[in-house]
């Protein structure tokens, strides 16, 4: 059952192609207000998944509710309400920024001022200029422009800042959060774990098609994966502990060696770390799996590392 405040809310959603499974039975809720952010490997079934909540692909089974509406049968009332930044850019034609931002704002009941959202997108300076004469980076961030110029109730933000440089990348990260401060719920999707880490409230990670993590961006992957590691060189070998006293762990080397340790470091397990250790986990069962149920099982699927791209089977 979707909780009360659920912009989105997805259950045991499935989708098949054939025998393969892209998505097998993910569940997860969206609160109103939130950056949720959802991460996983190319093929894990991210695009899938935001393709089913946009209503642009059908799922196999389970049940899905987007702002109160089956995206299935979300009409355009309910289409106006969502702001989409897809994964690669589409705009490059003869016209200017300004000119296309008027063109589409003028589709939505309540749009945002054009000047206003060209600002904040950085590109005031580039408001007459046509379109195929901007940069990639500089069409993505039309891209974006044209993905908040509705003033959604729900933005879909998929890779949104590839081919920006780390400037703009902060801008945009300073546009997200005046955005979620206007009260906007967020799902990003991103590869730049600093990404999710700076902007999302909470995450989950998708991989081989199944859900196998989800938190507050604090703790997803639970209380262990953030144990710190102390790491140091000793007779040669890379030696590693997991503890949670790693200031007692370093004193007992010290007293057991007579000095500090060669090569010592202290290192707290990032977002990026725990994210990598989850997709290997769920890799690795993925191929004890195929072994266990031999070739020809009907439900197989290719490991997170198979090359499968998203949009085709994913």
């Amino acid at each position: 059952m979707a909780l009360p405040d659920a912009v989105v809310s997805v259950r045991d959603l499935a989708k098949r192609y054939g025998a393969f499974e892209a998505l097998r039975g993910v569940s997860f809720d969206i609160h109103r207000g939130e950056t949720f952010a959802l991460l996983g490997p190319n093929g894990a079934g991210k695009s899938t998944t935001i393709e089913i909540l946009e209503g642009y692909r059908d799922r196999s089974s389970g049940a899905a509710s987007v702002l109160g509406t089956d995206p299935q049968s979300g009409g355009l009332e309910w289409k106006s309400r969502l702001g989409i930044v897809l994964q690669s850019t589409g705009e490059q034609g003869d016209v200017t920024v300004r000119d296309q931002l008027a063109h589409f704002a003028s589709l939505y009941p309540n749009p945002r001022g054009v000047d206003e959202t060209i600002a904040a997108v950085g590109l005031a300076d580039k408001a007459r200029t046509r379109i195929r004469a901007l940069s990639g980076g500089q069409r993505r961030r039309v891209d974006v422009a044209l993905g908040i110029i509705g003033r959604p109730e729900l933005l879909f933000l998929d890779e949104p800042t590839t081919g920006f440089d780390p400037e703009a990348r902060q801008q945009f990260w300073s546009l997200v959060h005046q955005l979620k401060a206007e009260g906007t719920t967020i799902l990003l999707t991103t590869h730049y774990l600093d990404e999710a880490a700076q902007l999302s409230d909470r995450a989950a990670v998708i991989a081989g098609g199944e859900l196998v993590a989800i938190g507050a961006i604090d703790e997803i992957g639970g209380a262990e994966a953030r144990v710190p590691l102390v790491r140091w060189t000793e007779g040669g070998t890379r030696h590693t502990e997991r503890t949670r006293t790693p200031a007692g762990t370093v004193a007992s080397l010290s007293a057991r060696l007579g000095a500090e340790p060669t090569d010592l470091e202290i290192y707290r397990p990032s977002l990026e770390d725990i994210y990598l250790d989850l997709v290997r986990e769920n890799a690795e069962a993925a191929a004890a799996e195929i072994d266990a149920d031999g070739p020809t099982s009907p439900t197989t699927r290719p490991s997170a590392t198979d090359p499968i791209t998203e949009g085709a089977s994913a």
